[in-house]
């Protein structure tokens, strides 16, 4: 048996938790899988790698509409593809050989079961125990127990971008994964056919955003009403993909030729394979109890000393959130007498898709149920929605899907939600998001500040004036 200081299960941004103040203790990381995370690895990172370049490879389309004749003769996806995980690869090693190479610190390449809430059990026996234990352990792709979903043809995000290029895909899914790489496949050449369970694409967003999301991806790609049943091998080394498509009211058996399927049916935690019973851990839906301290729960009383953070004890799965809630728990491990809180009020997330999707707060429907709960007066909830073409930008773009959508509160001005659907939406929702944060206003926010003309940035302006708010004084 082993004893550390500290116990890190996880190296994606459970990593960042040794500090200097580490450097005299024993510290030890457990992860079985690729040293980085997810994040890192096969997910927010490298996809966004891939997005850039389908965006440029996309924009001939744009183009032509502004009178500018450009071709587009292909992608060299090979080289992209290497040129991506040449580098993320080499951030991988190197931060796994740093860790290595430190003397206080001792890597675990294996999985791992907790026996007490501050003992574990690595695959191969090896018994740790640590004074202070950080669970941030992540989460997986799931996929649907039908036949031939263990065919080498059959992907989730963790390995579809080191594939071959495909010239047939079918993408499984209506979430932020599946909008992603439908786009990105779809842009550098491939026939891409998108199945939804519901026929609604980003239905977790505001109604409007899936709505306008699916209109659009419609008009680029096949989307499909479907659930698939069944892949099964064909003699050319592609498969065929068996679905029912309920979509008339009566199931129908069809099926469809591909050369890769991605599962994009979403993701689960982790936690159920660390033995959080043995330790004593309080499980809901699936993932780990928290405090806002980031203390894991032990029947409803916080454990002195274990901590988590990340897709283990939150549902966002969001890597800005894990991060935010690291630096919480690096000062908590720190200053155990001056606990700090994380703030998830305002937590943003973006589709990086064509067109782009960012929200931040309530839908429409959360806002009404909120404003029928609170017994608010008629007339209490002000929604405004803004096109991109109803601006000096928008007109130079041609715009024509883009907008802006905002919730707020009549009396108060306070901002509760905001989508946005078009180009540089992860951009243009920052100041809502500080505002939201800050306790600003929407009358202030539209009013106190200069809005940058013609910058597309003044559609967020015009959606806060349209709101008419209460006067904050603010001109």
């Amino acid at each position: 048996m082993t004893h550390y200081d500290l116990l890190i299960l996880g190296s994606g941004s459970g990593n960042s938790l040794i500090t200097p103040y580490w450097d005299d203790k024993k510290v030890a990381i457990v992860d079985g899988g690729i040293f980085g995370g997810t994040c890192l690895n096969v997910g927010c990172i490298p996809t966004k790698m891939f997005v850039y370049p389908a965006q440029l490879a996309g924009s001939t389309a744009e183009a032509k509409r502004l009178g500018v004749d450009l071709e587009f003769k292909g992608a060299r996806w090979e080289e992209i593809r290497d040129r991506i995980f040449g580098r993320i690869d080499a951030i991988s090693e190197g931060g796994r050989k740093y860790r290595v190479e430190l003397e206080n610190v001792d890597l675990y390449a294996e999985f791992a079961t907790f026996t007490s809430p501050k003992s574990m059990v690595t695959a191969t026996g090896k018994e740790i125990t640590a004074d202070k234990v950080v669970i941030a352990a992540g989460s997986r792709a799931v996929l649907p127990d039908i036949p031939g979903i263990d065919l080498p043809q059959v992907h989730t995000s963790d390995t579809i971008m080191r594939v071959d290029f495909p010239q047939r895909v079918v993408v499984v899914g209506s979430g932020f994964i599946a909008a992603e790489f439908a786009n990105i496949f779809h842009s550098l050449g491939a026939n891409v056919t998108q199945l939804s369970r519901s026929g609604q694409l980003l239905r977790g967003h505001d109604p409007l955003i899936s709505e306008r999301y699916t209109a659009d991806a419609s008009k680029r790609w096949s989307v499909r009403h479907a659930t698939p049943t069944a892949i099964e091998s064909a003699t050319d080394g592609s498969v065929v993909v068996r679905y029912e498509d309920p979509s008339d009211g009566a199931s129908q058996a069809s099926e469809i030729p591909a050369d890769v399927v991605l599962f994009a049916t979403g993701r689960v935690s982790n936690v159920d394979r660390i033995d959080p019973e043995a330790a004593g851990f309080d499980v809901a839906d699936g993932i780990l109890s928290v405090d806002d301290f980031q203390r894991v729960l032990s029947n409803g009383e916080p454990l002195e000393g274990v901590f988590a953070l990340g897709d283990v004890s939150n549902d966002y799965q969001l890597k800005h959130v894990a991060n935010r809630e690291a630096r919480v728990v690096i000062h908590n491990l720190e200053h155990p007498d001056d606990l700090r809180a994380t703030d998830h009020r305002a937590v943003p997330s973006a589709v990086f898709t064509h067109p782009q999707v960012a929200s931040v707060g309530l839908t429409e429907p959360q806002a009404r149920e909120l404003a029928a709960q609170e017994q608010w007066p008629e007339g209490e909830l002000a929604i405004a929605v803004q096109d991109y073409g109803s601006t000096a930008y928008g007109w130079a773009m041609e715009d024509q899907t883009g907008f802006v959508k905002l919730i707020a509160r009549r009396s108060t001005g306070e901002i509760l939600g905001a989508h946005l659907m078009g180009h540089e939406a992860s951009n243009l929702i920052q100041p809502l998001v500080q505002a939201m944060v800050f306790g600003t206003d929407a009358h202030s926010l539209a009013r106190a500040p200069f809005w940058i003309h013609p910058a597309l940035m003044e559609v967020v302006e015009n959606a806060l004036l349209s709101l008419n708010t209460k006067d904050s004084g603010a001109l």
